[in-house]
């Protein structure tokens, strides 16, 4: 090898690696765009099953059904926003203006109930507790500001709201657009196959991603009625928290019941321990256990079973991998990648033994 062959493959490493970082870069900083495409993405999935049941059953035109269907889905949003977010705003601000210091007094009172009730107090734990000043050192103000940081994320998405709308109308009225633009890297001898494995995508998240509806909207109303039974402040705004939570595998429920718990047992403060807010806890978490055990043996196998066609086991390991590889968000897109994925496999690796394997029940 000659100097100067070793000399051009380093300058053209190098420039790959700045192609890469510039790349990279770019896409930071339209980030914000991303994030609507994919939004818009979603919406136009969860959107298909309108358009196609309009066209072949109702028989309407193509521009007309997306039309129609947009319809449906800005009346939707406009709902949900017109019902739900002011509540959510509104529960989330008398959140907000608890008096912190207020707050901290009662959630001392609140453990020394505890400990008093469970007989585990002593002179000494309580001294050294008290010279720890562990409950001066907590940050009371995570639940007020986690809310209002989340009503801020409603608050800015409602800003990209019409681009989001606009990019799906044309998501859902040239469905053939991304396709085509994947069309110009493939040899056309395997065209036919990016197309129907393109379809099957899409086939598999829209009912994806409808379940997933379904299934935050049963959990929402499940805690939300039993919070209400037992005269929980905020109801609304923790049912909702809580049920959204659960989009996040494994880790969200865990989340969502210490959030409840905690809740339900800060909204009572001041009351007696073991004949007001034990009870009343238990019962409130009695019934979030019910909510997940309707979610875990009805909500998700029917989802994944009826909409990605993948095993719990698997779909567990899938989600598993997300999480080490990605944290949060890779736990969420696991599923609709993996599913991606083994779509194409089976398309273009149909004869590998693993991908027949992973696939058998597309």
């Amino acid at each position: 090898m000659t100097s100067k062959t070793l000399s051009k493959g380093i300058l053209r490493a190098l420039a790959i690696i700045a192609g890469i970082l510039l790349i990279g870069y770019f896409l930071y900083q339209i980030r914000s765009v991303l994030a609507y495409i994919s939004i818009a993405g979603v919406i136009s999935l969860m959107g298909r099953p309108i358009v196609l049941f309009l066209r072949r059953k109702l028989k309407f035109n193509n521009t007309i059904a997306v039309i129609v269907t947009m319809l449906v889905l800005v009346g939707i949003i406009v709902g949900v926003i017109a019902l739900f977010i002011p509540l959510l705003v509104q529960q989330g601000q008398n959140l907000s203006l608890l008096n912190m210091e207020a707050l901290q007094g009662n959630v001392e009172h609140l453990y020394h109930q505890i400990t008093y009730y469970f007989d585990v107090s002593s002179a000494e734990i309580e001294q050294s507790i008290k010279n720890s000043k562990i409950f001066a050192n907590l940050d009371y103000g995570f639940i007020p500001n986690f809310l209002n940081s989340f009503i801020g994320v409603l608050g800015g998405l409602s800003i990209g709201l019409f681009s989001v709308l606009f990019i799906t109308f044309f998501f859902l009225k040239d469905s053939k657009l991304f396709e085509d633009g994947l069309l110009v890297f493939i040899p056309q001898n395997k065209e036919s196959r990016l197309k129907k494995s393109i379809d099957t995508i899409k086939d598999l998240l829209s009912r994806y991603f409808v379940g997933l509806v379904f299934q935050i909207l049963i959990l929402f109303v499940i805690y939300a009625a039993v919070l209400f039974i037992f005269g929980i402040e905020n109801a609304i705004v923790i049912a909702f928290l809580c049920a959204l939570l659960n989009l996040i595998p494994y880790v969200g429920p865990v989340i969502g019941a210490v959030l409840m718990m905690l809740l339900t047992m800060t909204s009572n403060l001041g009351a007696d321990f073991s004949t007001v807010i034990l009870p009343k806890t238990s019962y409130v978490m009695i019934g979030f256990a019910i909510g997940q055990l309707i979610d875990n043996f009805f909500s998700q196998p029917y989802i994944f079973s009826n909409s990605v066609k993948s095993h719990p086991l698997e779909i567990f390991l899938v989600i598993i991998i997300g999480g080490l590889l990605f944290g949060i968000t890779g736990m969420i897109i696991a599923v609709p990648a993996y599913t991606a994925i083994k779509v194409i496999l089976k398309e273009f690796l149909a004869e590998n033994r693993i991908v027949k394997s992973l696939t058998k029940n597309l």
